[in-house]
């Protein structure tokens, strides 16, 4: 069974990896399941040691970033629930 999953992503890199998917006749969402697949499949111990490592690399054209917001429970909450009307 699938299960949804909200993602975001840099939207030019999101642009390559759908022209990466559409090149190999896949869909980004497989594309995307195929990367988690390889991730839990095995046991790394940093993302360099992935095997897709050099895949992400090509696609994102440096390093990646991570962008992380702290946010309050009551923020959370209010955004849950707005998102449920």
């Amino acid at each position: 069974m699938d299960t949804k999953v909200t993602l975001s992503f840099n939207e030019e890199i999101i642009g390559k990896a759908k022209q990466f998917a559409e090149q190999n006749n896949i869909s980004l969402s497989r594309l995307t399941e195929f990367l988690f697949k390889q991730i839990t499949s095995g046991e790394y111990k940093s993302l360099d040691e992935l095997p897709v490592a050099d895949w992400v690399n090509q696609v994102a054209e440096g390093k990646a970033e991570y962008h992380t917001k702290a946010r309050k429970r009551k923020d959370m909450k209010a955004e849950y629930f707005s998102s449920k009307k």
